[in-house]
């Protein structure tokens, strides 16, 4: 998510916009990727898949491209944008395509801050984006969300947030280091209300804020009791880090979906059940072991995207 990778919805300083338009010009005369690969029918036309600057995005970017250059459209990759540039550039015609979470256009894109059931969560952004000339598919089984993690030696019968709250109430003189970065630790619906909500007895000594990365370190190594996460981090797996069940549902979904130009779709009637058919093969395991893929064993995302879709007999081989 992505997950919310997210992979999600970070605070942009001056410093990150400019790296991502940098980032944007350097990949506006990028290669299709898949330029070459076998096609189904020629000459469908020309789709610009976008995608963000984490790991799922570059993933998930980079097997659309594959796939859709497969199915014999002229394909353009642009990833490695930030959720805002990534947003601004579909709007106004510069990507065709991107795969976005129902979490990240709620709060993010709409300013909406209302609690609401994965269903009315999509159903939302669904109507809310269709204003602005995009039309949201079918959902895939990806949900990048928040999550509060263990390390992997952590207490078995912690399972759940409420578990870990009333474990710790039980040890009032016990150190609680508490891993979270920045970003969530400031947020109007991040860190404290998520603390009030579940009633768990942090001091403010027991926060630790650091970069999101490090989180995953910090817990691998046993330097904190506990961490933000997002579930589909392929460092989750990875480093067998113990995620603990919201169990108050506090987290909102980010269920990662196909996103795409309502005139787009007009343009190419047989695109909405092509990308349909690939969001129907991916979910929050698959997801997560594609990313630990890239994050853990270094295989590169060209790699881990053909072999995928070659898996799933999306791809030729």
């Amino acid at each position: 998510m992505t997950v919310m990778n997210v992979k999600k919805m970070k605070q942009w300083t001056i410093a990150s916009c400019a790296a991502a338009m940098a980032a944007w010009v350097a990949l506006s005369s990028a290669p299709a990727l898949a330029a070459d690969a076998p096609t189904q029918q020629a000459n469908a036309g020309r789709i610009v898949v976008g995608g963000k600057n984490f790991t799922e995005q570059l993933v998930l970017s980079t097997l659309t491209s594959q796939y859709l250059g497969a199915l014999g459209y002229q394909t353009v990759l642009k990833n490695g944008l930030g959720s805002t540039l990534m947003r601004s550039a579909q709007v106004n015609g510069e990507l065709d395509v991107v795969w976005e979470y129902t979490g990240t256009s709620l709060i993010l894109y709409n300013h909406v801050n209302d609690k609401l059931s994965p269903e009315q969560t999509y159903e939302r952004v669904k109507t809310l984006d269709a204003k602005q000339g995009l039309t949201w598919l079918n959902e895939s089984g990806i949900n990048n969300t928040y999550a509060i993690a263990l390390p992997a030696h952590a207490d078995p019968s912690i399972k759940s947030i409420s578990d870990y709250a009333a474990w710790m109430a039980a040890r009032p003189k016990q150190a609680h280091l508490f891993a979270s970065d920045a970003e969530f630790a400031g947020r109007s619906d991040g860190l404290k209300p998520m603390l009030a909500a579940y009633g768990i007895p942090f001091k403010r000594r027991d926060l630790k804020q650091m970069d999101p990365g490090l989180v995953y370190t910090a817990l691998h190594n046993g330097q904190v009791e506990a961490g933000v996460v997002y579930t589909t981090d392929g460092r989750v797996v990875g480093f067998g880090l113990h995620v603990l069940q919201d169990d108050k549902h506090y987290f909102p979904v980010y269920q990662a979906t196909p996103v795409v130009r309502t005139a787009v779709l007009k343009a190419h009637p047989q695109l909405e059940k092509q990308l349909n058919a690939l969001a129907a093969v991916l979910d929050t395991p698959t997801m997560t072991a594609l990313n630990k893929q890239v994050d853990i064993d270094q295989a590169p995302v060209d790699k881990v995207a053909h072999d995928f879709l070659v898996s799933k007999h999306l791809l030729p081989q």
